[in-house]
């Protein structure tokens, strides 16, 4: 395996984490997402909220530490964000808009879920090219 930033990583993946908290809130896309989802998050259901945040919060830092991975040790910080912004839009969006036509879910879900994804892995991009 390649030498990575441990840390820059794992903050790197909190941080995007933090950013989904943010642009799933109300303040951006919370509303809409609720709207097109059916999902009232104020109601109880699905998941414990420990068991959604704690692996959600899991997921986001082992996804920034196999990106510091693909990255390599010191990545140019351009390089690096001009990667994440297109693994987050073609390779993780792309997916979630695959799975959102044959789901028929709405252009607005698709793009919400799809551009939260790009800004988390431009954000592992941008901490991870600028943290050697």
């Amino acid at each position: 395996m390649p030498e990575i930033n441990w840390l820059a990583a794992i903050v790197a993946g909190i941080a995007g984490f933090f950013v989904g908290g943010l642009w799933y809130s109300p303040v951006l896309f919370g509303k809409i997402w609720s709207a097109e989802t059916g999902i009232d998050p104020t109601k109880p259901g699905g998941y414990p909220p420990a068991v959604t945040f704690g692996l959600g919060a899991a997921i986001s830092i082992i996804g920034a530490i196999v990106f510091a991975f693909f990255l390599g040790k010191a990545p140019a910080l351009g390089f690096a964000v001009t990667v994440g912004v297109l693994t987050g839009l073609v390779w993780v969006g792309g997916s979630f808009a695959i799975n959102g036509f044959f789901e028929r879910k709405s252009a607005k879900l698709i793009a919400i879920n799809a551009l939260y994804h790009t800004v988390q892995f431009a954000l592992f991009g941008l901490i991870l090219g600028l943290w050697h």
